[in-house]
C-alpha cells in the first residue's frame, strides 16, 4: 500500500496486501469523487456511482461490513477503508486526511475512469530559485502599484486621496491578516495577483464615493450634506460590484483546483476588506479630520 514520505512528498509502497483480482467497482463505475466535510466537520473523500453499479456495490459492502476495501490504481493500492455500513450508491471514505490527501485520493479515484493509462513522457523540476523569484517579481508588483496608486489619490484628490491611502493599507493588513490565520495558506503567485486585484478593488470603491461627493459639493449641499449623500448614493454601486465579483469569487473556489482555489480565497477576503474599508473607515476618517466643527470646505 502507499503512503506519503513526509520528507519528499512521494508515495512509496510501505505494505503489502493481497486482493481479490475481480474488482466489484471499476473507474468506469464512478461517477464523480470531491474532498467535503464530513458529519464532524473533518475531511473526508465523497464518491458517488453510476445507476448501472449501485447494486452490485450496495450488495458487496453489505456482505463485507467491517473488512478492508482497497482503492486499486494502475496495480498499486492508493488506500485501503473499513467497509462500515451498506453504501446503497453514495459514500463517504473518512480517515485523517489533510486537504492535499483528500485531493490527491479524489483524484487517484477519478483517475480510475480514464479509458486509457497515463504514462509519463516527459518530467520537469523547477527549482526553489525560480520560484523565489516568481514571488519577489509578484510582491514588486503590488510594491509599484501601491506607489502609483498613492501618486494618482493624492495628485486627482488632494488630502482626500490621503483618506484613500489609509484605507487602502488598512484594506491589504486586513487580507494579509486574514491569509495568515488561515491554516495551510502559502503566498503563491495566484495568491499575489489576487493581492494586486484587491488593490484596484479597493480605490475603485473609494473613488465611486469620491466622485459623489463632489457631485453633492457642486450641487450646493454643506461638507457634511455632501458626506451624507456621497457615501449613501455610491453605497449601492460598490455593493452591486462588489457582490457580482465575490460570487465569480466563490465559483471559482468550487469548482476551480490549486493555485486556482487560492486566488479565490485571496480575491474574496479582499473584496470584504476592501467594502468595510471603503464604507466605514473612509467615513471614520472624515469625521475625525472634520470632527465638531462647521467646515466650508474640503479638499476633493
Amino acid at each position: 500500500m502507499l503512503r506519503k514520505n513526509e520528507q519528499t512528498g512521494e508515495r512509496e509502497t510501505v505494505e503489502w496486501m493481497a486482493v481479490e483480482r475481480t474488482s466489484v467497482a471499476t473507474g468506469t463505475d464512478l461517477q464523480d469523487a470531491r474532498p467535503s466535510s464530513g458529519q464532524w466537520g473533518d475531511i473526508v473523500v465523497s464518491f458517488s456511482l453510476k445507476a448501472t453499479a449501485v447494486d452490485r456495490f450496495a450488495r458487496f459492502t453489505r456482505e463485507n461490513i467491517n473488512r478492508l476495501m482497497p482503492v486499486v490504481l494502475d496495480e498499486k493500492i492508493f488506500t485501503a477503508p473499513v467497509i462500515r455500513s451498506e453504501i446503497p450508491g453514495q459514500g463517504q471514505i473518512e480517515g485523517t486526511f489533510t486537504r492535499e490527501e483528500a485531493d490527491d485520493l479524489a483524484l487517484a479515484l477519478r483517475s480510475g475512469a480514464l479509458p486509457a493509462r497515463v504514462h509519463t513522457i516527459e518530467e520537469r523540476t523547477v527549482g526553489p530559485s525560480l520560484g523565489r523569484d516568481s514571488i519577489l517579481s509578484g510582491v514588486r508588483a503590488i510594491a509599484i502599484g501601491f506607489v502609483f496608486v498613492l501618486a494618482f489619490m493624492i495628485i486627482y484628490y488632494r488630502l482626500s486621496g490621503i483618506n484613500a491611502i489609509v484605507a487602502l493599507v488598512m484594506n491589504l493588513v486586513i487580507v494579509a491578516a486574514a491569509m495568515a490565520t488561515l491554516p495551510d495558506a502559502t503566498l503563491t503567485l495566484p495568491g499575489i495577483a489576487g493581492f494586486i486585484l484587491t488593490v484596484g478593488m479597493a480605490v475603485d470603491a473609494n473613488v465611486l464615493i469620491f466622485e459623489r461627493i463632489r457631485e453633492e459639493i457642486r450641487a450646493g449641499k454643506t461638507i457634511r450634506g455632501a458626506l451624507d449623500g456621497g457615501f449613501s448614493k455610491a453605497l449601492s454601486a460598490i455593493i452591486d460590484a462588489n457582490i457580482t465579483t465575490l460570487i465569480a469569487a466563490i465559483f471559482l473556489f468550487n469548482y476551480g483546483t490549486g493555485p486556482v482555489r487560492g486566488f479565490a480565497v485571496t480575491l474574496s477576503i479582499g473584496i470584504l476588506a476592501s467594502m468595510f474599508t471603503a464604507i466605514f473607515v473612509s467615513r471614520v476618517l472624515f469625521d475625525l479630520a472634520l470632527g465638531d466643527r462647521a467646515a466650508e470646505n474640503l479638499s476633493i
